[in-house]
């Protein structure tokens, strides 16, 4: 049986950074000295506990600082695995800087990492991924 050839492609709703998505979180993404930034400033609606961003959404601005940096660095690859460990509470209303660097490529996996961090510089979250080409 042959395995079939995913296409990637971008429509602009892409919950990360899709302009298009209504309730996406609309992520604008800088290239610096090799490390993918973007800031972002969790609302209520992002919320777990009161006050505090939900974990997951931290996941996907970790995922999404990772999986964006391999698509402008020209790979068409998929997060395959993913591990992240929460450090401290990230509050809401209060800014968050998120930034992705891709540490090695070997054959069809891209390895990659993400930090999330307050103004001060505290990180909250730490994130690494294996991406996958396809």
């Amino acid at each position: 049986m042959r395995e079939s050839i995913l296409e990637l492609s971008d429509d602009g709703g892409c919950f990360g950074c899709g302009k298009k998505n209504p309730i996406g979180l609309k992520l604008d993404f800088e290239l610096r000295d090799g490390e993918y930034i973007t800031e972002f400033t969790p609302g209520p609606e992002h919320q777990g506990f009161i006050n505090i961003t939900h974990g997951g959404i931290l996941a996907t601005l970790a995922d999404e600082a990772m999986a964006k940096l391999v698509w402008i660095k020209g790979f068409k690859a998929l997060t395959a695995e993913m591990s992240i460990k929460f450090k401290r509470p990230a509050e809401t209303g209060k800014p968050l800087t998120i930034i992705g660097t891709i540490e090695k490529v070997e054959g069809k996996l891209i390895f990659c990492k993400a930090e999330i961090r307050k103004p001060d510089g505290t990180v909250v979250a730490e994130a690494t991924a294996k991406m996958v080409k396809v």
